[in-house]
């Protein structure tokens, strides 16, 4: 009688053990897919192999021959000579042939939202401030959603042409920039990365003095946030960055104050956002240095003293030879009926500013400070795609007399480090984003060559290649 009770007992108390040792064999099966699912995952990581005869490694001047570099995701791995570099077993080839490797371009001073086409020569000479008013008023002449294609258009046009990184510096109303940047990185439309600024701080006087009250005050809604007063400063940094914005963009005229600036700066700084100034006479270019800028924009009028006094506050210059001489000319002549007598007034007068430019940049040179460069670009180039008229600014820079490997250096590496992503971007280098760009020749006997990219990489991915056979 008391055998079945007691078999019974033991039945009973093997079947918990029975549940755990299931529930133990199901918890280990799960461990070991999820296991093999990020195995698959991190081997599925694409592996590339890009070869070159050349690369050119912009912060030394060195130019590795031949060159190898080993991409994993969407960063460098390995950079070196075929002997050096571990290639792994199903690594896809990329070979460039003849061609040069540079790190992808930065366009350091960029304006996406605007494409602005060269009015008429009676409308030029009727404005206060010449070719630009007629730009403010597209501004606001045009829908956002029409703005928002062009800023994608444009994003493009420079990404194809090998600029992997943009400073959008305003013009984009009040978000375009940022939500273009945010749609790019989702990888919902292709450019460039973007660091975008929003809305440009401004005093009233900058800009829109002289138009229409009610369109002065429709562009200002729109275009900028006034800091007439450092309360009025701090606030608009406060309202850019809760757009989330990368940094701080400030017109600085004869009517911002020292004070003004200062506190602009001092906001943005403990919100982590470097700030950048438009400064072209000496006046307010002395308010910027003053103030402790992070990058002052054009500074065409730098005196030699404060030239010297960049360095010494960490200033940058970002120099932006957009509107000089023959290259300005080259925008306008299609689109203006010149008479003979104003072509040459024209010509003459680029000839003056083309010799002053060069001069401001030999003293640029000579003085120590560090230096980057941007296109400026917001016009409508004739025959050619925003990169493509970006890049054909650089040409300025090689007839003011500034050696092809500094201008190299100017759209690569010493942007990088203004832009405060000198760890990320600017050079071909292990542990940076693979953005990378090749030319058929050498840039550094032809700088001309940055205008024919054949080939764009941006983060591991090609964007185009015009080298190898499909």
């Amino acid at each position: 009688m008391l055998h079945p009770i007691r078999r019974a007992r033991q039945s009973t108390e093997r079947t918990p053990l029975t549940r755990l040792q299931k529930i133990a064999t199901l918890l280990a099966l799960v461990f070991v897919t999820l296991v093999s699912v990020q195995s698959s995952a991190q081997s599925a990581v694409p592996i590339v192999l890009v070869k070159a005869d050349r690369l050119l490694d912009p912060r030394t001047g060195n130019v590795l021959t031949p060159a190898f570099v080993l991409i994993e995701g969407d960063k460098v791995k390995q950079v070196g000579s075929s002997s050096q570099i571990g290639i792994p077993v199903g690594a896809k080839t990329i070979d460039l042939g003849g061609a040069t490797l540079l790190p992808g371009l930065i366009d350091a001073h960029m304006h996406l939202f605007l494409d602005i086409i060269v009015p008429p020569e009676a409308e030029i000479s009727r404005h206060w401030n010449g070719l630009f008013a007629p730009g403010l008023l597209l501004t606001i002449i045009e829908s956002p959603t029409k703005r928002a294609f062009l800023g994608a258009l444009m994003a493009r046009e420079d990404l194809e042409s090998g600029i992997t990184t943009v400073r959008n510096l305003g013009h984009s109303g009040v978000d375009g920039d940022t939500e273009l940047r945010d749609a790019i990185n989702a990888r919902r439309v292709p450019g460039p990365r973007i660091l975008a600024s929003a809305r440009k701080l401004i005093t009233r006087a900058s800009y829109v003095q002289n138009l229409n009250p009610a369109l002065s005050e429709a562009i200002l809604q729109q275009e900028f946030l006034l800091i007439d007063g450092a309360d009025r400063g701090r606030a608009a940094v406060r309202q850019n960055e809760f757009q989330n914005v990368d940094l701080i963009k400030v017109t600085a005229d004869e009517n911002l104050t020292v004070p003004e600036l200062t506190a602009v700066i001092e906001e943005a700084h403990r919100q982590h956002l470097k700030v950048a100034v438009h400064a072209i006479e000496t006046t307010s270019i002395q308010t910027a240095i003053d103030a402790g800028a992070d990058s002052i924009e054009h500074g065409n009028d730098s005196t030699d003293e404060q030239l010297r006094q960049m360095p010494d506050k960490g200033i940058f210059l970002d120099l932006t030879p957009t509107s000089y001489g023959g290259f300005f000319l080259k925008i306008m002549e299609p689109s203006l009926a010149l008479s003979a007598e104003t072509r040459s007034s024209r010509i003459s007068s680029g000839a003056r500013r083309d010799k002053r430019y060069a001069d401001f940049v030999q003293r640029v040179l000579k003085s120590g400070v560090k230096f980057a460069a941007g296109s400026d670009m917001c016009w409508f180039y004739p025959g050619k795609t925003r990169g493509q008229a970006s890049t054909a600014t650089l040409v300025n820079l090689r007839d003011a007399g500034m050696p092809a490997l500094d201008v190299i250096r100017a759209i690569t590496i010493n942007a990088a480090e203004m832009l405060g992503w000198q760890d990320r971007i600017g050079s071909v280098e292990r542990g940076k984003f693979a953005d990378l760009v090749a030319v058929s020749g050498d840039p550094l006997a032809d700088i001309t060559e940055l205008e024919r990219v054949r080939f764009v990489m941006k983060d591991g991915k090609v964007v185009r290649n015009d080298l190898t056979k499909p």
